[in-house]
């Protein structure tokens, strides 16, 4: 488990739970360097003064705040950390709502809070029950990274998670990127329902980032002296635009179950819409029906005459 990167304590209501945050993810980014191009050698970035152009260290340089474009003020360290926020060394329990509530956008890094000592074992334990059973979330607010930030913390596997959440000003509106006048069909509606069932899975661990495992493969390869082996995976064809909607998505709902090893169309069938060339075929059989229909219908009236004279 990584070292903690940051320590503090939970505050729920009266009771305060000491905590250490732990993050609960892990980067697998492949880093490359900037090199020369003629030896190889690393390109370094350097800190230089724009005044008298002095390389600088570490410890000759400080954090500023541009008042105006000639104006610069020093803010140090130490005056950040005496600002007295409540959330400083807290976070700080505001509210509890439903989970579905809470709008996926705004959620943002995962962190995991650990129980510091024995005495934070009970409340914490007490908070982690309290969010099973009322199947709810909590939003707290706590200081970070010189700014105050909005949290939610939850439930995973009897671990609770704190996740960054953005406040509202910092989600951007959405309603201008809406494609607006298309016309859709039920039976393609229904079909990329059919798609999308076709496709559901209860478990996405298998998934693996194959691009990572190619570049890794020719990182060796190269490092070897030879080609590179082939990586599983399958490149995707290049996109292009759409002139079938429904023989897209029923070779796509093809696709997906021969990957899932099934055979045969089964009820996930999507049929294609009859064409106009079928219509008019059929069009003289059905003609050919009616006349058939008015002859028995004169027949049946020719006979009913006959024997009402008879009669």
């Amino acid at each position: 488990m990584p070292r903690p990167i940051w320590t503090g304590a939970i505050s729920f209501g009266l009771v305060t739970i000491p905590v250490r945050v732990v993050a609960a993810t892990e980067n697998h980014t492949i880093a490359f360097h900037q090199v020369h191009l003629e030896d190889m050698a690393r390109v370094r970035t350097k800190k230089v003064c724009e005044i008298d152009g002095q390389e600088l260290g570490w410890d000759d340089i400080g954090r500023g705040y541009e008042v105006s474009k000639d104006t610069i003020v020093e803010i140090t360290d130490a005056e950040l950390d005496s600002m007295p926020l409540p959330t400083a060394k807290a976070i700080d329990i505001v509210a509890f709502v439903a989970a579905e509530t809470i709008d996926p956008v705004r959620v943002g890094a995962g962190y995991y809070l650990e129980a510091a000592g024995q005495v934070a074992a009970k409340p914490y334990k007490l908070l982690r029950m309290a969010l099973e059973r009322s199947s709810k979330v909590a939003v707290a607010k706590f200081a970070w990274h010189n700014r105050e930030r909005l949290g939610l913390l939850r439930v995973r596997d009897d671990v609770i998670v704190l996740h960054a959440m953005h406040w509202d000003d910092e989600i951007r509106s959405p309603e201008t990127l809406a494609p607006k006048q298309v016309e859709l069909s039920d039976d393609e509606v229904d079909a990329a329902i059919q798609l999308l069932e076709t496709m559901a899975q209860d478990d996405i661990s298998h998934l693996r980032d194959h691009y990572r495992e190619a570049v890794e493969e020719m990182l060796t390869a190269k490092s070897e002296h030879r080609k590179p082996k082939p990586v599983e995976g399958e490149a995707a064809e290049p996109a292009g635009k759409v002139v079938d909607l429904m023989a897209a998505l029923t070779e796509s709902m093809e696709a997906a179950k021969k990957a899932r090893g099934e055979t045969g169309t089964g009820d996930a069938t999507v049929h294609d819409l009859p064409k106009k060339r079928a219509a008019k075929k059929a069009a003289p059989v059905k003609k050919a029906a009616a006349k058939k229909t008015a002859a028995k219908k004169a027949t049946a009236k020719k006979t009913a005459g006959r024997r009402s004279r008879s009669a």
